[in-house]
């Protein structure tokens, strides 16, 4: 059964608005109660926090869906709807958020550090909310935005200070159980160590964290072994350090071979040059490991590496190779940048900046307004309700939007396109004006929509008759 997992590729759907409410007051001896519908509640985020107990992203591996709850929506009474729950999932610390092509949206370091995965949407505004000394009783409300939703991959690069990389069954899971309380899997085999592997080590005044990468072989950077899949956990090390196998079994493999073929996979890897590098000659308690070290350090040492020989099994020379570790993190701590406290930076709109664009479809024929408030609204706004259609076109129009269009070239009877290519709501566009309170009719109506709704215009009819002096003396005149 799989205990470890570094790459998994999460949906995350947060929670939708909730809808307002369009709601009127109603109690004895008070008419004009006035409208008294409350807004939706606020749909909940998808939030990752990095958390220091979790270690593996196993948990998403096997339930890769996760969604946020939606807002309630509002009430009468000027009750507003509950915000949906944030949903707060907890990551490895070192996890970076990548969407599907691969770009980094995140790089999640540090105990509590945060990443909005998906955002949920905003509550519609209550009758209540939208009422107006020229809309008095409004006769709708605004429908909640959906939440957003997409798929984020994950991927756990390990924190450490040090980085054991060399050939499988050099002796990488045996330094590190020595050096430090970590109990990895050790065997005589090659490939015993399947997942990447930490401890902490304490040299003098200085302590580190130590991690023993799975073997690699040649070719691990295209993908040959284990060596493509946990390289990854190398990138954020400061000191590297080659353990080689001075006691080989194999023939055809000698010390210095294999520091060459590891060295070629991490450039062909890159981004690993300006790490410092140090050399571990193990099993020296082996009488031709200890023969072939001594062979070998000159060379090693002419080039410039600093090298050290130790043995796991008799605990051999494993106090001097902690120290000088130390000595390398810690200088490659003083040389690292500090870190300034995040400075909040506002970036206010610019004056004209109008906050969507108004551009020709030439292949679907349409004039196409791209922007966050203007499909927002086209979202939050219910169709069926002439009354809010009227107020939808208020707004735009208020926005600029029908100054852009006569702009781009539009004119009456032309399409016009509002939201993404496969979510717009397509209508023939009619320039209108303003609508002052002369304008408003009956609640839910709106006398600027050429087509009003059937039961709206049955209404009108009846008002129509029932005011009617000549209809009402027809009614009721004497029989003759």
């Amino acid at each position: 059964m799989t205990t470890f997992v570094d790459r998994v590729e999460l949906n995350v759907v947060a929670g939708n608005g909730g809808h307002g409410c369009a709601s009127v007051h109603r109690e004895k001896f008070k008419p004009l109660g006035g409208p008294d519908g409350g807004n939706g509640g606020r749909g909940g985020d998808v939030i990752l926090v990095v958390d220091q107990d979790v270690t593996t992203l196993l948990e998403y591996h096997h339930s890769p869906h996760r969604k946020a709850t939606n807002g309630r929506p509002g009430e009468g009474a000027n009750r507003s709807g509950k915000d949906g729950q944030d949903l707060v999932l907890p990551v490895p610390d070192g996890t970076v958020v990548l969407d599907k092509k691969g770009n980094v949206l995140a790089d999640l370091v540090g105990q509590g550090t945060t990443y909005v995965a998906a955002e949920g949407g905003r509550g519609g505004l209550g009758n209540a909310a939208l009422s107006s000394a020229r809309r008095k009783a409004p006769g709708f409300a605004l429908f909640g935005v959906p939440g957003t939703a997409g798929e984020v991959v994950l991927e756990l690069k390990t924190v450490a200070d040090v980085a054991l990389v060399g050939y499988p069954s050099a002796g990488k899971s045996s330094l590190i159980s020595v050096l430090s309380a970590a109990r990895p899997k050790i065997a005589d085999y090659p490939f015993t160590t399947l997942v990447p592997n930490l401890g902490v080590v304490t040299a003098g005044s200085t302590v580190y964290t130590i991690a023993d990468v799975p073997g690699l072989i040649p070719g691990a950077s295209e993908g040959r072994g284990l060596g493509l899949e946990f390289l990854r956990h190398v990138e954020r090390c400061s000191v590297l350090v080659h353990v080689l196998d001075t006691a080989t079994l194999e023939s055809d493999r000698d010390p210095v071979t294999d520091l060459d073929v590891i060295e070629e996979e991490l450039k062909q890897y890159g981004g690993l040059d300006d790490r410092p590098r140090m050399v571990v000659l193990n099993k020296i308690d082996i009488p031709d490991g200890k023969e072939l070290a001594e062979m070998i350090r000159p060379e090693l040492e002419s080039r410039g590496y600093r090298v050290f020989e130790a043995s796991a099994v008799a605990h051999t020379g494993l106090k001097e190779l902690s120290f000088a570790i130390a000595e390398f993190v810690a200088k490659a701590r003083a040389e690292k940048p500090h870190e300034e406290a995040t400075r909040i930076v506002i970036r206010p709109k610019a004056v004209d900046d109008a906050g969507f664009t108004v551009a020709f479809d030439e292949e679907e024929g349409v004039y196409r307004v791209r922007g966050e408030k203007p499909e927002r609204w086209v979202r939050q706004t219910d169709f069926s309700n002439d009354e809010a259609v009227g107020y939808l076109a208020d707004r735009l129009s208020r926005l600029g939007v029908e100054d852009q269009l006569r702009k781009a070239g539009a004119r009456a009877g032309d399409g016009v396109a509002i939201g993404a290519d496969d979510d717009a709501v397509v209508f023939d566009w009619e320039p209108t004006m303003m609508a002052g309170a002369e304008m408003l009719g009956r609640r839910g109506e709106d006398h600027r929509l050429e087509a009003p709704r059937p039961a709206a215009q049955r209404r009108r009819d009846r008002d129509a008759e029932r005011d009617d002096p000549q209809k009402e003396y027809d009614d009721f005149r004497p029989f003759q």
